[in-house]
């Protein structure tokens, strides 16, 4: 069985002693590309390095994630802009709006967001969206761009019905789904088949939302199979089939079809 780990920090601290055996339980459970999103100026040579020490393996995203603006964000985004022109990214992420936790830079999140979203157009890019409570205020910024003209993710996915079904209005947009699937408060599964298995891709978001039976621990790409298995029960499929689909959209959307 065959997986991609499409959203994954692996770059970070928590995997500073033990990156290599990280890697190897992944490749050990066959996620064998593992993708990751640059979250600040300070990340860029993380994601940088460890995508050049796991070659054809870690496969780097660039962007200015949305809790990483602030008064500063104009200078930040035109060092992140240089990397574009210096390396080969897969896509432009990870980018949005957050809300959840301070709204004081509401305005700057929005300006940063559309300039990222107008790069994924220019440099022909899928994008990889983070939304925290902030769906209609992204949707309002990818309509004010050209939802025709983007292509990409809304990163773990967690939303309420209604959000999925305009997510999937946009024609060229996956969701991605990761360890909330597998909460059990999550109320996620009770309408997920809403979405064609060919609009879903799978992520961890390690070291983060680690799925059952590992929440509460760090998370890491090895448990994407429990994720995988979740899915292939609420479709009342097989596992293979789930990786076979998921995987393929995966390759579709980062790496061309």
């Amino acid at each position: 069985m065959k997986l991609i780990d499409t959203h994954t920090h692996i770059y970070q601290d928590d995997f500073y002693e033990d990156i290599s055996e990280v890697v190897k339980n992944a490749e050990s459970k066959g996620i064998f590309k593992l993708l990751l999103p640059n979250v600040d100026i300070e990340s860029i040579d993380l994601v940088n390095n460890l995508c050049e020490r796991y070659l054809g393996i870690c496969y780097p995203m660039m962007g200015l994630h949305p809790t990483s603006v602030n008064a500063s964000y104009s200078g930040d985004l035109g060092k992140i802009k240089q990397q574009f022109q210096s390396k080969k990214y897969i896509a432009v992420g990870e980018i949005g709006i957050d809300l959840y936790w301070d709204k004081t830079f509401l305005k700057e999140q929005k300006i940063a967001f559309e300039a990222q979203l107008q790069w994924s157009i220019d440099y022909n890019l899928p994008v990889v969206i983070h939304n925290r409570d902030a769906f209609d205020e992204v949707m309002e910024s990818i309509e004010k761009v050209g939802k025709n003209r983007l292509r990409g993710v809304f990163h773990s996915f967690g939303g309420n019905q209604p959000e999925l079904m305009t997510i999937l209005s946009l024609d060229n947009f996956m969701i991605g789904i990761n360890g909330i699937v597998t909460f059990k408060n999550s109320k996620l599964k009770d309408y997920l088949t809403t979405a064609p298995l060919s609009r879903i891709v799978l992520e961890t978001d390690a070291p983060y939302l680690a799925p059952v039976p590992y929440r509460g621990k760090r998370n890491e790409p090895a448990y994407l199979n429990e994720i995988a298995n979740k899915i292939a029960e609420i479709y009342q499929t097989s596992p293979e089939n789930i990786a076979e689909i998921t995987t393929q959209n995966a390759i579709n959307l980062f790496f061309g079809k």
